[in-house]
């Protein structure tokens, strides 16, 4: 009979030491070693179902190429961000803040599949929280069975009897293993319970989707290990205050990293935005001085954004500096240019900036939006709403190129805009992609302000 083992693990990393340590050399934390156990002294009668298969070295010349068959899940934003389906076999993590709506989105994927037997695996709600839910998001004609179980062994067990073709499981924290003599949602206990389910997806070759809790600094919750064994991690974000939410993938195996999906959070549940520019581009009936329309790339998405920029006299003589969906220090260094380079008074004034729909930008091109936004404001001047901005600005108040201005451009067009205002040094590549809006080449802030307030 094997002795039970233990071992300590960092609640923070998940790095593992035989014997208990104050700070934890992996990520530099304190007090963050829990004992927890490894191995149980009576090993073995638990069934797994998962079936055992033969494996043997093979040349890499003899492995036989085959297409790769990709599942369409319905949903076109989650099937971007995937790379263009679901890849059988494959384990796809998916974490978010509370209440962010990753249930939602497992929920209604589940509901929306046709065609295919899914398999939702609930640890948190039960069968009629589910259908409660599943009526408010219409259900329509599907295949989704409900199963509200925590333990992997009964979970494997009944997959093993109806034989889905996607699993879902809210959440991996929930689960327990019957190989591991510890609470839910400790570090050994997601590391083994997804180590389950991935030998059971690369064995019977049906994808698993994961829903994983995170923690108050924003990363997953469980050891870092998790992230490693998966092979793609979707990051569900937003500001609960906002209807939208972004879909991003961290990690992925089977395509990009740089592709995002976005979403609109509704009462009948998320609604996907193929075309996010119309939604966060503000209409006004007359023109509005401090607005100014920036040309940005999100993953490999071009998108529309609008910025907001406020200057007025300080009120409590230290001068104010606020952003939303902004990096401050970007901002204070784009007016330090304003001030020094240009001779712009902005010192002794209060600046507020946001980006319009709650989202958080940190494309460089956005730059030359934001100081005309405030040159805007300063001066009282409204910006035409057909114009638009796609370039850097630097310390010296030159107008830098960005990358992939031919995207930027085409999407300008697209949305009716006549005017783009862009780096000289980007001149070339814009004008191979412009057919009917017009380049304005600027190449110092001072030719910005020219073109725009004469």
């Amino acid at each position: 009979m094997a002795k039970t083992k233990t071992a300590f693990f960092c609640r923070n990393c998940g790095a593992q030491s035989p014997r208990w340590i104050g700070k934890c050399p992996s990520c530099g934390e304190w007090n963050t070693y829990v004992e927890e156990v490894v191995q149980r002294a009576e090993t073995g009668n638990a069934q797994t179902y998962i079936p055992r298969r033969q494996s043997a070295p093979t040349l890499i010349t003899d492995v036989v190429l085959s297409s790769e068959n990709r599942i369409d899940i319905a949903n076109e934003e989650l099937n971007r961000v995937l790379g263009g389906g679901l890849v059988p076999g494959s384990v796809v993590l998916v974490g978010g803040e509370p209440g962010i709506g990753k249930s939602t989105l497992m929920l209604q994927v589940a509901l929306t599949i046709k065609n295919l037997r899914v398999l939702y695996v609930s640890g948190e709600e039960s069968e009629q929280q589910i259908r409660m839910r599943a009526e408010r998001l219409g259900m329509g004609k599907n295949e989704c069975y409900i199963l509200t179980e925590t333990s992997t062994s009964e979970i494997l067990g009944h997959i093993a009897k109806l034989n889905p073709g996607i699993v879902i499981i809210d959440s991996i924290q929930t689960l327990t293993s019957d190989n591991i003599d510890a609470s839910a949602g400790s570090i050994s206990q997601i590391r083994e319970t997804a180590s389950e389910l991935q030998r059971f997806a690369k064995t019977v070759n049906v994808p698993v989707f994961l829903i994983g809790h995170i923690t108050k600094e924003g990363t997953l919750a469980g050891p870092k290990l998790l992230e490693h064994m998966v092979d793609t991690v979707l990051q569900f974000e937003g500001d609960r205050n906002y209807g939208y939410r972004i879909l991003r993938s961290i990690k992925n195996r089977f395509g990009s990293t740089s592709e995002l999906g976005i979403y609109e959070m509704q009462s009948t549940g998320l609604r996907e935005v193929s075309n996010p520019s119309e939604i966060l581009i503000t209409q006004h009936e007359e023109p509005v001085s401090g607005t100014a329309v920036a040309a940005t790339i999100e993953g490999m998405r071009p998108m529309l954004i609008e910025t907001q920029a406020l200057v007025s006299s300080a009120a409590y003589g230290t001068p104010q500096r606020s952003c939303t969906g902004f990096d401050t220090r970007r901002l204070n260094m784009l007016l330090a240019v304003l001030e020094k380079r240009s001779g712009f008074k902005l010192g002794v004034k209060d600046v507020f900036l946001n980006i319009a729909g709650g989202l958080r930008v940190d494309d460089p091109a956005t730059d030359l939006a934001v100081v005309c936004a405030v040159l805007s404001s300063n001066i009282d001047i409204p910006i035409s709403s057909k114009t638009c901005f796609a370039a850097e600005v630097g310390l010296s108040g030159e107008i830098r190129p960005v990358t992939r201005v031919e995207q930027r451009v085409s999407e300008a067009e697209k949305l009716g805009f006549d005017n783009i205002m862009i780096s000289r040094l980007n001149l070339k590549a814009a004008k191979s992609a412009a057919k009917n809006i017009k380049i304005i080449p600027v190449s110092k802030i001072e030719d910005v302000f020219r073109q725009l307030f004469g």
